[in-house]
Order: C-alpha cells, then sequence, then structure tokens
C-alpha cells in the first residue's frame, strides 16, 4: 500500500442526500455545490417560472415539473477533501433507483422539511439506511416559514426514526421571527439575513452562545432559545462518533437552504464528520479500499444523458485501487476486457474526462450494453459485490408501439431503460407484447415520455390483470434446472423473462401466490433479487 493511495483514500467522502420530496433537497444540493465553489449561481428548482433549472435537475422531464426523477451525481472539492455528492429522487415511484445509489455510499445527509416533520418517504430511506447501518447528518430546512417548534421536531425524530438526536446548531426564531442559528460547537451565531441564488461570505457572525448582545437583539426568541438549548444539553446524550458511524446517532443543523442559510455548517460537518471510504464485502473477500488493485461496482446506468448521441453510461463506485484511464480492466460477469479511454466526473450532466480515480469516487464509463447493473469490474480477480437490489414491481402495463414500423425503436429504447433500472421490462415466455414493470404510476409515464422524446416513438401503454411478481429459482438439490423448467413449462402463461432473463412468474392476486407455493414445494419464490439474476437476498426476505 503506498502513502499517497491511503492519502487520496482518506479525502474522499462520498454521500447521498435523501428526504421526502418538496422537503428542499434538490435545492440543498444546488448551495453545496455553491459553497463549494463548484458552481457560481445556483439554478431554481420550480421549473416552469425559472429560467435557471437545478444542476442535478437535468432530464427534460425535471425540468418541466420541478421534480427529481433520476439520481445525479456531482463531484466537487471543499476544504482540502473530493466530495462525492449524490442527489437521489424523493418521490417514491423511484425508490429503487434511491436504494440502488445509497449501496454505492459510505453517508447520508437527510433533510426535513420543519414544518412536515418525519414524513413517509423519509422513514422508508432511512430504513434502508439502518439496515446498512450508514451514518446519517440531518438538515431541518425551511426555518423562515412558519414550522414546528424545534424542540418538537427533535423529539419526532427520535422517536419516529429509533435514532438519537445530537443538535450541532439550533435556531433563534422562525419565519419573520427567524434571527439565525446558534453553532453549539463553535460558540457563536450566525445571524439570517435573507439571501439570493449567489453565495455572499457576508454573513455576520456573534461569538459566544450566551452573549448579551443576543439577547438584546433578539428579545424573546432568544431567550426561548437559550431556554431550549439548556434544556437539550441536559437531556440529549453527547455527540459519540462510534454511534453516529453506526448510525444510531444523527448531528442535527437548522437552517433555510432557499436563503443560503445554515449550509456551510452542514458541508463542513460532512468533511470533519462523514467517514472516508470502507471496507467493502465481496462474495469472496472484504476489499479494503487502500488496497493497490482496481475494483468497483455498477450501481447505476443512465441513458440518454447526451441526447445527440444516444449514449448510456455505467456510474461505478470505486471499491479499491487506483483507476488511470486507459487500464486494463475485465467485467467479472461476461469476462470481456474493457479498457476504458473516455471515462468522465460529474457535474450532475457536465461532464470531464478524468485520467484517474481513487476509493469513493463515482466514475462514468460510456458502455453499449457491455455492463449491466451490478457488474463487479477488477484488474483481473474473480469479486462480486453483493447488495444491489431489485425489487419485485408492484404494477404492471402491457406496451405496444402506435406505430409498427417503429417496433425495433420501441424494443431498444425499452431495453436501455430496462438496463438503467428506470423501469422493469419482461418478455412474456408465451406472447409478443412486452410487459413494463415499476412501483408506482409515476415511473410509467416517465416510460411513455423518454420514449417519445428520447427515442422517438409514440407508445400505449395499457392495464393488464397482473399485480403479484416473484422471481423463481429451484435450488440443487431440489431437481435445480429439471425442476425449474418443468415448472416454466406448466405455467407458461403466466411466466416471464426480465432484462437478465431471469424467470419471473407473474399473478393477479396474493392468494395464487400461496396456493403456487404449496403446489411448487421445491420452487423457490423471491420477492428481491440482486443483479444479473445470480443470487437472491433471502436474508433480507427473512
Amino acid at each position: 500500500m503506498s502513502a499517497d493511495l491511503l492519502s487520496q483514500v482518506r479525502r474522499r467522502r462520498t454521500f447521498a442526500i435523501i428526504s421526502h420530496p418538496d422537503a428542499g433537497k434538490t435545492t440543498l444540493t444546488e448551495k453545496l455545490l455553491l459553497f463549494s465553489g463548484a458552481i457560481q449561481i445556483a439554478g431554481s428548482v420550480k421549473a416552469r417560472k425559472a429560467s435557471r433549472h437545478a444542476t442535478s435537475d437535468w432530464m427534460e422531464i425535471e425540468k418541466q415539473r420541478g421534480i427529481s426523477v433520476a439520481s445525479s451525481v456531482m463531484q466537487m472539492e471543499y476544504r482540502d477533501c473530493v466530495i462525492n455528492l449524490l442527489d437521489t429522487p424523493g418521490h417514491q415511484d423511484f425508490s429503487e433507483d434511491t436504494y440502488r445509489v445509497l449501496t454505492a455510499v459510505d453517508a447520508a445527509l437527510m433533510v426535513i422539511d420543519a414544518a412536515n416533520g418525519v414524513e413517509p418517504q423519509t422513514r422508508r430511506l432511512l430504513q434502508v439506511c439502518r439496515a446498512r447501518n450508514t451514518p446519517i447528518l440531518t438538515f431541518v430546512n425551511k426555518m423562515d416559514r412558519e414550522v414546528q417548534e424545534p424542540l418538537a421536531l427533535m423529539d419526532e425524530i427520535e422517536r419516529e426514526l429509533g435514532m438519537g438526536v445530537v443538535p450541532f446548531t439550533w435556531p433563534v426564531g422562525m419565519a419573520k421571527h427567524f434571527g439565525g442559528v446558534l453553532d453549539l460547537r463553535r460558540d457563536q451565531m450566525r445571524v439570517f439575513s435573507p439571501g439570493e441564488d449567489r453565495h455572499h461570505d457576508d454573513d455576520e457572525i456573534v461569538d459566544g452562545v450566551n452573549n448579551p448582545v443576543l439577547a438584546d437583539r433578539f428579545g424573546m426568541s432568544y431567550e426561548q432559545a437559550a431556554g431550549e438549548i439548556e434544556l437539550v444539553q441536559e437531556a440529549a446524550p453527547a455527540f459519540d462518533e462510534d454511534e453516529f458511524l453506526a448510525g444510531r446517532q444523527t448531528p442535527m443543523f437548522f437552517g433555510s437552504a432557499i436563503n443560503n442559510f445554515g449550509v456551510k455548517e452542514v458541508l463542513d460537518a460532512l468533511v470533519e464528520l462523514a467517514p472516508a471510504p470502507g471496507s467493502r464485502m465481496a462474495i469472496q473477500r472484504e476489499v479494503k479500499p487502500e488496497e493497490p488493485k482496481f475494483s468497483g461496482v455498477v450501481f447505476k446506468i443512465q441513458a440518454n444523458m447526451d441526447p445527440a448521441h444516444r449514449d448510456r453510461i455505467a456510474f461505478l463506485r470505486v471499491a479499491s485501487g487506483h483507476f488511470e484511464r486507459g487500464m486494463r480492466l475485465k467485467v467479472v460477469r461476461s469476462g470481456k476486457e474493457l479498457r476504458p479511454n473516455s471515462v468522465v466526473s460529474f457535474l450532475s450532466q457536465r461532464r470531464e474526462l478524468l485520467d484517474e480515480a481513487f476509493a469513493g469516487d463515482i466514475i462514468g464509463i460510456p458502455n453499449h450494453g457491455v455492463l449491466q447493473l451490478g457488474d463487479t469490474i477488477t484488474e483481473g480477480e474473480a469479486l462480486q459485490f453483493t447488495g444491489l437490489p431489485f425489487f419485485a414491481p408492484e404494477m404492471f402495463r402491457a406496451v405496444e408501439v402506435a406505430d409498427p414500423l417503429k417496433t425495433k425503436q420501441l424494443r431498444a429504447g425499452l431495453t436501455q431503460l430496462g438496463e438503467e433500472g428506470a423501469i422493469q421490462v419482461f418478455r412474456p415466455a408465451a406472447g409478443s407484447v412486452l410487459l413494463l414493470g415499476a412501483v408506482g404510476q409515476l415511473q410509467f409515464e416517465v416510460v411513455a415520455h423518454r420514449l417519445e422524446h428520447e427515442y422517438g416513438v409514440r407508445a400505449r401503454i395499457q392495464p393488464v390483470r397482473y399485480n403479484v411478481a416473484r422471481w423463481v429459482t429451484c435450488p440443487e438439490e431440489n431437481g435445480g434446472a429439471k425442476e425449474l423448467q418443468r415448472f416454466i413449462d406448466h405455467n407458461a402463461h403466466r411466466v416471464a423473462y426480465d432484462a437478465v432473463n431471469a424467470p419471473c412468474v407473474l399473478l393477479e392476486y396474493a392468494g395464487e401466490l400461496r396456493a403456487m407455493q404449496d403446489n411448487w414445494p421445491k420452487i423457490k419464490f423471491h420477492a428481491l433479487r440482486e443483479h444479473a439474476g445470480l443470487m437472491f437476498q433471502q436474508r433480507l426476505e427473512a
């Protein structure tokens, strides 16, 4: 292990921003980029009226609707650290993309709307983070509005999310009486003034949380805040780094992202508290980030980031070693060799060619079907990283092309969208009409929009009778491939194959599934599939 490699690994911070829709996640993403110096002007998320769009919302449908429907990746430098920031969709219909992104990060920044508190999607995302023991920092946003009392928010986060909360900053007032935040670690107050898109370094700082000047200036708001801090410091646990790194304790910050306020404290905390890249488990062994040999895993594929070139980019999390442009690599699943010469780093849709990368970095490899979600890439060692999930769809639609002459484009478009995980595409064992599987209705709308605008295909998307799906396997001790083929032949009218040819049974009712399990005791039915149909995470389903 070289000292330089270890030094580069320790500089990395890789984290995702997660929240319920409309909590201000994409706005905060923009402001973190602004404060790090990565961009000069932040874009508005409210796309219909805005002349600028958020850097992280690059897809046309995102600009039209003002929502994030795809994860985006941004790299920036701040305080001698290289930060890889992943903005995730907040909408629950795109939770699969978010879950896969969370397998590629070392920490998460949770954004809470101070008016609405802990919302359903926040709970779901936290369950995924907790299952992976991901360290979490919490930013309570929109303090410039009429919101819940900070003590009530703190109690709700502790109760709903089952984790200890340690305030690092505390608000003085709210809405029109919002005076700023008291920084409990640095013993000072950052005074609030409504901001703009541009980043100013002229915030007023007053030394001393107990400075009598603050009581004179902010009156009742300050007195209430001082009393709350006294209560919190007596009752709340002290910050424990081990508890934080285990995902059992979260530092809490208050602010207003739209006004550039409270953002710097969060950015500083990410650099100081979030862990550098750690070891990652492969089936064969534990892989340490400072190992000299390169390895990485594909956790996302995005089609048409540059529609003019019909490109497909595989997003790869570097797990170990030192990547150099043009180096000889192996796709473990297929055994194919890669020598990528046009690997890129990202600022959302904008990219730069990169010459090297280290553990923790997210790099993009142009890809024309060679790479799939979950693929492990190494310098030759046969490793297989685990944990990239595909969930059984809960909604199904049949898809047909409006113009039969464009059938080829429809299949090409669906193949690419299926590869990137935007939708699950199923090919029935009997029949020619392709089926789409999704977690939520909005996924179908996005696919129809992208087929039309990126592939020039107008598609008819129609309801079908299926509501339940399970992937099927048969262990060798139960007859293996022969028994599985017997099952498929017997149920050909309701078996379909997914993008990697893993067989799946489609049913109308949960009761049918129970009956099928009784009738076919040797067959295993799975609600969760890992990549390439090779493994199933039965331990997660148990």
